[in-house]
């Protein structure tokens, strides 16, 4: 898949007041992959990015990044051209298996409800993740809260850590539509293939054998 080469003649029409509030939507994008525009700040800069959405396409595109608007919520995502980007986020195992849970659990609750929403506590994800992956070592309680702000910093997620730090497992933690276009699976059946290569045994630790706090 090749994208259009930009011409840049069009970037004049960009006024001189609006570019550094477009030079932002640039940073915001290419610093988190995704603008999220639900409120103040953000907002107005996703109505700018959605008013200049042809010209940041043609910016982005030599970098083999494609501009995708989300269909039902101001969210704006960059997605990787497969095999031709080199700026493509990189996860290390207990990321790729949080992610998968996390791909599953969206993909489960947006087959069962119509609400715009899908929101789970910490507990519900680690209960999943013991749940899909029974032979590998689960994350301790640190362990899922660092992964958990990592996936925030990069737009998959939008937590609300619970005011108390000995409930954690209580925090709220959306799982946003970016999520499902950053391992688009098909279906359950190919998302089953790819958690199928990580039932590798293991030692489980005793951190991993009792729940959340």
């Amino acid at each position: 898949m090749s994208l259009p080469w930009p011409t840049f003649a069009t970037w004049h029409r960009i006024r001189e007041d609006e570019r550094s509030a477009v030079s932002a939507v640039l940073t915001e994008l290419l610093a988190h992959g995704a603008l999220l525009g639900a409120a103040g700040r953000d907002h107005e800069l996703y109505l700018l990015a959605r008013e200049y959405q042809h010209e940041l396409g043609e910016y982005l595109a030599p970098l083999n990044l494609e501009l995708v608007s989300d269909p039902d919520r101001p969210i704006f995502q960059l997605r990787p051209v497969p095999g031709d980007c080199g700026l493509v986020a990189r996860f290390n195992k207990a990321e790729t298996l949080l992610v998968l849970t996390l791909w599953r659990l969206y993909h489960d609750a947006r087959m069962e409800q119509t609400a715009e929403t899908v929101v789970v506590t910490a507990n519900e994800i680690w209960q999943r993740l013991k749940l899909y992956f029974q032979q590998v070592d689960l994350p301790t309680a640190t362990q899922l809260r660092d992964m958990l702000g990592k996936l925030r910093n990069r737009r998959l997620v939008a937590v609300q850590w619970h005011e108390d730090a000995n409930l954690f497992g209580e925090s709220a933690v959306e799982l946003l539509p970016t999520l499902a276009r950053v391992i688009p699976f098909e279906n359950a059946a190919a998302w089953q293939q790819q958690v199928d290569l990580y039932q590798s045994p293991g030692t489980e630790t005793d951190a991993g054998k009792e729940p959340l706090p």
